[in-house]
């Protein structure tokens, strides 16, 4: 399962790299820390740095080393293998190691989880109230649909 998370979060990245530079946009995005404040993002190159930081703090010496070679550089396993060291067995033992790290981090990653990846671009979709939980009901103020909204209007010359 972790493992399934990294190679999605993966595949976005080679999406996300792949991509035409003049695709990319900057967007208005609301924040979560309520108040009605937005900001401007660019979020596949947010993704792009998200990913290469969160992979750099979370792995050791050996396992960055062929993260880089393998997954940044996209050397296959031979080209990793002997240029690291290693006998193909201890290589996909280091590989799989990896993967299941930082599919654990990708997904747990607060407070904004790399991992469902359309939580990230699109922010948060599933329902955050609890269940089971009492249901607060907010009335309308009384009579606040009923009155008319006087605008001023401006005379045209």
């Amino acid at each position: 399962m972790l493992r399934a998370v990294f190679r999605a979060c993966y595949a976005r990245f080679r999406y996300c790299i792949f991509r035409e530079r003049n695709v990319s946009r900057a967007t208005l995005e609301q924040t979560h820390m309520g108040g009605r404040r937005i900001t401007w993002g660019r979020k596949d190159e947010e993704y792009l740095a998200d990913f290469y930081l969160v992979s750099r703090r979370s792995l050791g010496h050996m396992e960055w080393r062929v993260f880089c070679y393998h997954y940044l550089l996209g050397a296959d396993w031979k080209l990793c293998a002997k240029r690291l060291g290693l006998d193909r067995g201890t290589f996909f033992h280091v590989v799989y190691r990896l993967q299941h790290r930082l599919g654990r981090v990708f997904k747990e990653l607060q407070p904004y989880a790399l991992f469902p990846i359309d939580e990230y671009f699109q922010g948060r979709t599933h329902n955050t109230a609890e269940e089971g939980g009492p249901i607060k009901v907010v009335p309308f103020r009384k009579g606040s649909l009923s009155r008319r909204l006087q605008v001023p209007i401006r005379k045209a010359a």
